[in-house]
């Protein structure tokens, strides 16, 4: 399995990378995971681990925002819950993900609510909590294009 290595100082909490041993580390695409929730945020950390990604992780929106603005380039993966503290829940999230870096492809989850419509942007997957790894897979395979998907989801 792969090897998860925190990050401290100003962004202490923020960061979490996981080491692939699937596909060469450099090569690996990054997914950022949101929920407030640590053990759902645990949970889809591995399912994308074993999808062949490196993470990171934010438990706001808000937080989210600050890690999108610094890591945007090499992240290529924005899969959030729906409600969360903070200014921003998941589908504000996702909106302004998709409007500032549109390059990011997005999954959001919910338990509780669905998405409206105009809370989602125009490509993003919604999936509907509780979920299995093989949910996840098949909606960040249908949501990535070819070039970004790590080597697991491309079959």
């Amino acid at each position: 399995m792969g090897r998860a290595d925190s990050h401290h100082g100003p962004s202490a909490g923020l960061l979490t990378y996981v080491r692939m041993h699937a596909q060469p580390e450099a090569l690996a695409p990054y997914a950022l995971v949101v929920d407030d929730d640590g053990l759902i945020r645990m949970d889809v950390v591995d399912i994308l681990t074993e999808a062949g990604f490196r993470t990171f992780e934010a438990e706001t929106g808000d937080k989210a925002i600050t890690l999108l603005e610094r890591e945007q380039k090499c992240i290529v993966l924005l899969f959030s819950d729906v409600q969360m503290p903070g200014s921003r829940n998941g589908f504000a999230l996702a909106r302004e993900t998709a409007g500032r870096w549109p390059h990011i492809s997005i999954v959001i989850a919910s338990g509780n609510l669905k998405p409206g419509p105009d809370d989602m942007p125009k490509g993003a997957h919604f999936i509907g909590k509780p979920f299995s790894a093989e949910t996840v897979h098949a909606h960040v395979k249908e949501v990535l294009p070819d070039g970004q998907k790590p080597d697991p989801l491309k079959n």
